[in-house]
């Protein structure tokens, strides 16, 4: 079982965000934490104790969960420790302008071994454009502090296809974080979403497959290799074991306000609003998922990543389309399992077969 935690409190909204956060919300941050204990001692009850389980991973996201005083999560850790597994993943997202020296040591005794920073670039202008509050160098110190502290994995988030970008801008970006101690980088595409600043500004994207292409073959020639259409990593153990569960299709708990939860083929969902939640944070609604659509999803998943599709998930119809797509070099078999060759082509191909 994996468990993700949501902070929704950021310092400020990125143009592009349009996760569950809130910069206008301070003031219920201690409430909130307390609520999010009711939540999760109730969910360790339900899904861990009853069912004799174990918490493989733990992600602490946002938001920014470094908005919140390491302190607050004191609680937290009491309460899930005794349930993890031997040296499971712990993760938490940070911001290079409030993970301070101080707060990523506090993070790294109360038990997170994984820090991922919210970079997107090392340019100046490029920060600025997309809202973000922190500066070049303050990104370079908290990762440096990172690994001065001890963390034994380090993400760096990168965005790409933005307004004026160009393989070279990218290459400078992405030179940058190779010299800095980290172990796995996330390069992202940027998405255009409603209920953001930049939505209606198709302008502000670039839709340019050559340049993902070429930014996938520089990451990879730099001795990270991908194992997500998103995600790279220094070597098998830098992988992040927390995205792979949710790839595999594994349980999860979502705790926290605009979480989500995956438990016996049921989708669960806390109550948005802070204020809702901390109300009653045990209210969720609840979405019954098919066992079509569970397929789907872990055919759709498993060809983002090298994860794969399990041959006896395929009926015979789809079957020959697998192998035509294996004939056309598209696709690959390996004990039993179905890979893709290239990542950026998951979807067409999973809808191709599925079709």
């Amino acid at each position: 079982m994996l468990l993700y935690i949501h902070i929704p409190f950021c310092d400020s909204k990125c143009f592009y965000c349009a996760f569950n956060s809130y910069t206008d919300r301070f003031h219920l941050k201690h409430e909130y934490m307390n609520a999010l204990k009711i939540q999760l001692r109730n969910d360790i009850e339900n899904y861990i104790i009853k069912d004799n389980k174990k918490i493989e991973t733990v992600f602490i996201g946002g938001g920014t969960p470094s908005t919140i005083k390491a302190f607050e999560y004191e609680e937290i850790f009491e309460i899930i420790k005794p349930h993890l597994e031997k040296d499971a993943e712990i993760t938490t997202e940070a911001n290079p302008n409030s993970a301070s020296y101080e707060w990523l040591e506090s993070m790294n005794k109360l038990g997170v071994n994984r820090v991922s920073f919210g970079v997107q670039s090392f340019d100046t202008a490029k920060l600025k454009f997309l809202g973000r509050a922190h500066s070049s160098n303050s990104a370079i110190t908290a990762i440096q502090n990172a690994n001065e502290i001890g963390f034994k994995g380090i993400n760096c988030d990168i965005i790409y296809g933005v307004q004026n970008d160009t393989l070279e801008s990218m290459k400078k970006d992405f030179d940058m974080a190779f010299s800095l101690p980290i172990t796995h980088l996330s390069a992202y595409s940027l998405t255009i979403e409603e209920g953001t600043k930049f939505f209606d500004r198709s302008s502000v994207k670039i839709d340019d497959e050559e340049l993902s292409y070429e930014i996938f073959d520089y990451i990879n020639n730099k001795g990270f290799h991908q194992y997500e259409i998103s995600n790279f990593a220094k070597n098998k153990v830098s992988e992040s074991k927390h995205n792979y569960g949710y790839w595999q299709h594994k349980e999860y708990l979502g705790v926290g306000a605009g979480a989500v939860g995956y438990v016996k083929n049921q989708r669960y969902y806390p109550s948005k609003g802070i204020e809702e939640y901390i109300k009653n944070p045990l209210i969720n609604e609840r979405e019954d998922i098919s066992l079509d659509d569970i397929k789907t999803e872990k055919i759709l998943l498993g060809f983002r990543s090298l994860n794969g599709v399990e041959k006896s998930l395929f009926d015979e119809k789809e079957m020959k389309k697998v192998d035509d797509l294996i004939e056309g070099d598209k696709l690959y078999m390996e004990n039993e399992r179905i890979f893709n060759k290239n990542f950026l082509l998951s979807d067409e191909i999973a809808l191709y077969i599925l079709d």
